[in-house]
């Protein structure tokens, strides 16, 4: 018997793409039926669907799913799920769609045809509720909360059989790992425990910190990227993937990290979205999940720790997967070595640590970036990319 966390909500790991000798009559059906146009966060949420990321979900949530979400972090079932995973859509299309229905679902930016959807339910929605307690603001310049105010009126809610995964796995071979696949790997690795680690960018010294310290009291590390849509300035996961495989061969020991990706769209909801992010990594097969500073945030939304005192806030049985929550991280030049805010006892002074901005600006310029900070293999496939972009 497998010693991984089992699935969220579920026995086993539901995957929702059809399987491939059923696609060919399945595409064909879909050229009949009414199309659905998704949006970036709606194809992302198919493609999680289709690999069981977001098992036990079996389609897009109905209202009583949404609120509850929303409001308690439960679906009606009373499984735990912190983020609503919903199909918005214009009011007149919705208008149209017959209870029962099935629609196809296809992609706005390509026209693919992604997914059969068979139609359980319309409904609109507060969306400054929604904004208010997954975002904790109704202010519009906060991305997800952007999105939400954006989005058509009414949801449609249904089970969904998913027919394409996009460009992912072939414009990503090698990290496109599904939950069943990831779940097979730890097998063989002799991993029981395991550490996923986010992220929606190149890891520097004190990723790297957040990294080994998991490595130290788990089995291995999932080093886990966004593949989804980001916002603007963030680097291209093409680029990131180049730069953190730099780091992992030179600085840790073979046999204790994976890097993988996956296809979400960032909602950037700190603390729900923390919660969120364990969850999807219960399906693939991690038991802990390492939250460092400001998980998931943006702008000055959320407090630094936020994303860890979410966790205690959960009740037994919600979340099987655990924070492993750790304080900043950084140089400090009185340790001579990597340091958190829970362990250095000297001031910023002494600590290297440089800002996002700050970094973009010194790559841009080809500044020369402190060992302390970002290791020389990362800096050089960072400052080639910046490059490229001064010279177009």
């Amino acid at each position: 018997m497998s010693k991984l966390v089992p699935p969220h909500g579920s026995d086993t790991v539901k995957p929702l793409l059809v399987p491939e000798v059923e696609r060919e009559e399945e595409l064909r059906r879909a050229e009949g039926l009414r199309k659905i146009v998704l949006d970036s966060r709606a194809v992302s949420d198919v493609f999680m669907l289709a690999m069981g990321a977001y098992t036990p979900l079996d389609g897009f949530m109905g209202h009583d799913d949404w609120r509850g979400s929303c409001l308690d972090m439960r679906l009606a079932s009373g499984v735990f799920w912190p983020i609503p995973i919903t199909l918005p859509i214009d009011a007149q299309v919705a208008g149209a769609v017959g209870a029962d229905e099935h629609v196809a679902l296809t992609d706005g930016e390509t026209g693919e045809v992604l997914a059969i959807m068979e139609v359980s339910e319309t409904y609109s929605i507060d969306k400054r509720v929604e904004a208010e307690h997954v975002y904790r603001t109704t202010d519009p310049a906060h991305p997800g909360v952007a999105k939400v105010l954006a989005q058509g009126d009414v949801n449609l809610a249904g089970r969904v059989s998913v027919l394409s995964e996009g460009a992912y796995p072939a414009n990503y071979p090698d990290l496109y790992i599904r939950p069943a696949d990831s779940r097979a790997m730890f097998l063989e690795n002799g991993w029981s425990t395991v550490a996923a680690f986010q992220t929606r960018n190149p890891m520097h010294r004190s990723h790297e910190h957040l990294a080994k310290i998991a490595v130290e009291v788990t089995d291995g590390v999932f080093i886990h990227q966004v593949l989804g849509k980001l916002k603007a300035g963030d680097i291209p996961a093409e680029v990131r993937t180049r730069a953190i495989q730099a780091m992992i061969d030179n600085y840790f020991r073979p046999g204790t990290v994976i890097q993988a990706g996956y296809p979400i769209e960032m909602r950037y909801a700190g603390p729900r979205e923390a919660l969120l992010h364990a969850l999807i990594r219960q399906n693939f097969g991690c038991s802990h999940l390492v939250v460092g500073r400001d998980h998931a945030g943006v702008g000055d939304y959320y407090g630094p720790f936020d994303a860890h005192h979410i966790f205690d806030q959960l009740w037994d049985g919600a979340l099987l997967t655990q924070p492993l929550k750790i304080d900043i991280t950084f140089y400090c030049r009185k340790c001579y070595g990597m340091a958190t805010g829970k362990t250095c006892p000297h001031g910023a002074k002494d600590r290297i640590q440089i800002s996002g901005t700050e970094q973009r600006e010194m790559l841009s310029n080809d500044a020369e970036i402190p060992p302390e900070f970002s290791r020389p293999e990362v800096v050089a496939i960072l400052k080639e990319y910046y490059a490229s972009l001064n010279s177009a």
